[in-house]
């Protein structure tokens, strides 16, 4: 057997001046001859190594495509300018083959043969500059593999050593196996019990916080699953428990117990090889099977389902965990949301059977308001303001209120951390935050055109039946059933669980239905969302409001009605000519009306309680007329509309609707104001060329009488004024006097009616 000593000297008999990887250069230059090239250069070295088994079979080892290496390497020759095949020509060495072949002469330690390619290699990779150095950099995955590949290299070149003194190269690249996937566990895991100084403690959550440490010292099946929605608090519960542990605060059982969160981006990354993914879990588990008292926290634990799944194989990383959760030896902690748990985990009952599930439910007011009040000094000190405790009572309320897709006390939380970094950009440090800035943040939260507070939201409520009166005429009595709807609903005295209100409007066509719902979501504040019920006369139409079924068109587009209430909760919503719609439209606004929700083809849900449900209806309005004909001549106009629409809705829909609201028969006087109302529309819209308007009496009088129809209602005004006013003026707006402004005096003479 050959001591060290022995092999150096043998070494060092073949001569210290040998080229290193001379053998390797030779073949190099042979290539760049045969392709006709004037420079021979390192991409023609690296073109050699890949003719070496040796370097090929590192490369697979390594996960690496020869074949496509090989084939950029081709493309870069090809682009090479070539020197004719009739012309003999000596080939020269390039600048970078010079800077390989010093780099080579300079390394003075003993070298056994069998390495030259790899130190060859090794100094080739050290250009970085260089085309060979960029093309090899693309096929490896990440620049820390370079010492792992050279490596393997190594033991390619030579897998057995016969000194039996020495380690063999197997062992180095074993050893350097093991050091690298101990490096991916430790990254895979996070200590949080290093990680506790910087979290804020958790306030309440007492109850699912014992329920917690009750399973986990459990004997068997020790892992608890928390499923709550997003922002009610489960990764604060987790840091919660880990608070408790290192204070000591827990059973003998957990005491000493360390917490680590796995990474799951991490582990999901750069794990594009067949059982990476699975390799790299497995180390990390059985890393910290060997330590006592070891617990898993996985957020969101459902994206694990189907990780490292390939089209051979049903085997992902789930199925890497079950191993260690039925062993006992390591505790897991698992998160995720309702709908996740549904779509994700549900299914695969032999994950789930080894977890005990807790349910982290939105806490109430009451209890964000405790929850807000105990976070505030953390949050005065960052941001240098102060929040008094009716700031944080608004703001739990308000956020409860306007961001009904978002849960608490994430939201309130949010806001009031926004509303202190708002404070910061203003300069303003200090300074209390005020109502003003909490409404400001919702409106761009919510996408409200503005919400107001609590003292302008009263008194704009206290007005609302008057201001609406001046743009309504003729329909006191609706508009102060409509009035009085909202004004009970913001007084408290309706369900919490039902729409601001849920009316019904029925009168004949032209008085006013529609109008009101504009004036009302104008006087609000808030958006008004319009559906022509007529789109929907077909049993198949109604689907679309809440999406349709899967599997067919359009499933995955989702409700058009779900979809508009989810984007701006706070509205009103008008649904015009309801009794042409198909009667099962009917089904789905019971469940409006009842609870105040309503559930897509996807599940999600839609929250009704800010919306102030108007529904328009033509019914009946055909038989106001003859109200008083015949035996029944004592029934007034609207007792017989009332009659008929009892007639063409369902009880049960009937009886959850707030009011039924009766307009009137347009009179002389409306129509007046009516004709008044939209002249003056007419004038404001002239005026904004520099034209003046002005209509005598006899034009006025000749409107009104031509304009006024108790069938048409105010939609007749509309067109009389369209045919009549409106073609004089645009003749003279584009041809006439009045191309550059002017005063248009509308009279009326024997032909008629004409601009003076």
């Amino acid at each position: 057997m050959k001591t060290k000593q022995q092999k150096r000297k043998e070494r060092n008999a073949m001569g210290n001046n040998r080229l290193i990887g001379e053998q390797l250069l030779m073949t190099a230059n042979r290539l760049c001859t045969e392709f006709g090239h004037e420079y021979v250069t390192p991409e023609h070295v690296l073109a050699a190594l890949l003719g070496t088994r040796e370097f090929a079979e590192t490369m697979m080892m390594m996960n690496m495509n020869v074949h496509r290496l090989a084939s950029h390497l081709k493309d870069y020759f090809e682009k090479l300018e070539r020197l004719p095949e009739s012309e003999v020509y000596n080939h020269e060495e390039s600048y970078l083959f010079q800077s390989l072949k010093s780099r080579l002469q300079s390394v003075k330690e003993d070298i056994d043969p069998r390495f030259d390619n790899c130190i060859v290699f090794e100094k080739m990779l050290e250009q970085k500059n260089s085309k060979s150095t960029e093309l090899f950099m693309n096929e490896l995955e990440k620049e820390e593999d370079i010492p792992l590949f050279l490596l393997c290299f190594r033991h390619v070149l030579s897998p057995d050593d016969i000194d039996n003194n020495e380690r063999t190269y197997n062992d180095v690249y074993e050893d350097e196996l093991d050091n690298i996937h101990n490096e991916q566990a430790q990254s895979l895991l996070r200590c949080m019990n290093n990680e506790l100084e910087s979290r804020p403690p958790l306030i309440g959550r007492e109850q699912e916080l014992e329920h917690t440490i009750e399973v986990l010292c459990r004997m068997e099946k020790n892992n608890p699953l928390h499923i709550g929605d997003p922002g009610v608090g489960k990764t604060a519960l987790v840091w919660g428990l880990v608070r408790k542990i290192v204070d000591g605060d827990v059973p003998d059982r957990l005491k000493g117990s360390i917490v680590y969160q796995l990474e799951v981006s991490t582990l999901l990354a750069n794990g594009q090889f067949r059982g990476e993914l699975e390799k790299k879990l497995q180390d990390a588990m059985e890393q910290l099977s060997s330590k006592e008292g070891s617990i898993v926290y996985i957020d969101d634990i459902h994206t694990m389902v189907g990780a490292g799944r390939s089209n051979d194989s049903n085997i992902d990383a789930t199925d890497v965990l079950k191993p260690y959760l039925d062993s006992g030896k390591i505790r897991f902690i698992g998160t995720t949301t309702p709908d996740d748990f549904k779509h994700h985990l549900e299914r695969n009952r032999s994950l789930i059977r080894r977890f005990q599930q807790i349910e982290i439910k939105e806490p109430s007011i009451s209890e964000s308001i405790h929850i807000l009040t105990q976070l505030k000094p953390l949050y005065e000190a960052f941001h240098h303001v102060e929040y008094s405790d009716e700031i944080i009572s608004y703001t739990v309320t308000a956020s409860d209120k306007y961001l009904s897709d978002r849960r608490l006390p994430d939201k309130a939380i949010d806001l009031i951390d926004a509303a202190g970094a708002r404070i910061a950009v203003r300069k303003e440090l200090n300074s209390n935050v005020s109502k003003e800035l909490i409404a400001e943040l919702l409106s761009e939260m919510s996408r409200i055109g503005t919400v107001k507070i609590d003292e302008e939201s009263e008194a704009a409520v206290e007005t609302l039946n008057d201001r609406i009166l001046k743009q309504i005429y003729g329909q006191d009595e609706a508009v102060r059933l409509v009035s009085e709807a909202i004004q009970m609903s913001k007084a408290g005295l309706t369900d919490d669980g039902k729409p601001l209100a849920s009316l019904l409007f029925v009168g004949p066509t032209g008085v006013g239905k529609t109008e009101v719902a504009r004036v009302l979501s104008r006087e609000l504040g808030v958006e008004l969302i319009r559906f022509d019920m007529s789109e929907y006369t077909e049993k198949h139409t109604v689907a679309k409001l809440i999406g349709s079924p899967a599997g067919y068109v359009g499933y995955e587009d989702g409700g058009l009605l779900t979809d508009a209430i989810r984007r701006s909760p706070n509205c009103v919503l008008l649904l015009d000519e309801i009794e042409k719609a198909h009667s099962d439209i009917y089904n789905i606004l019971l469940q409006v009306m009842d609870y105040a929700n309503l559930t897509d083809n996807r599940g999600q849900k839609s929250d009704f309680r800010n919306v102030v449900l108007i529904m328009t209806s033509n019914a009946g309005a055909q038989y106001a007329n003859q109200a008083n004909i015949g035996f029944g001549g004592g029934l007034s106009r609207g007792s017989a509309m009332q009659a008929q629409v009892k007639k063409i809705f369902k009880p049960e829909f009937l009886n959850r609707l707030s009011s039924v609201v009766t307009f009137n028969d347009m009179d002389k006087t409306m129509a007046e104001k009516i004709l008044t109302k939209k002249l003056n529309e007419l004038r404001e819209k002239v005026e904004a060329r520099g034209i003046k308007l002005i209509i005598n009496e006899e034009v006025f009088a000749q409107l009104l009488s031509e304009g006024f129809s108790k069938e048409y209602g105010a939609r007749e005004m509309d067109r009389v004024i369209g045919s009549r006013l409106k073609p004089l003026l645009m003749r003279e707006i584009l041809y006439g006097k009045l191309r550059h402004g002017g005063t248009a005096e509308i009279i009326k003479t024997s032909d008629g009616i004409q601009i003076k």
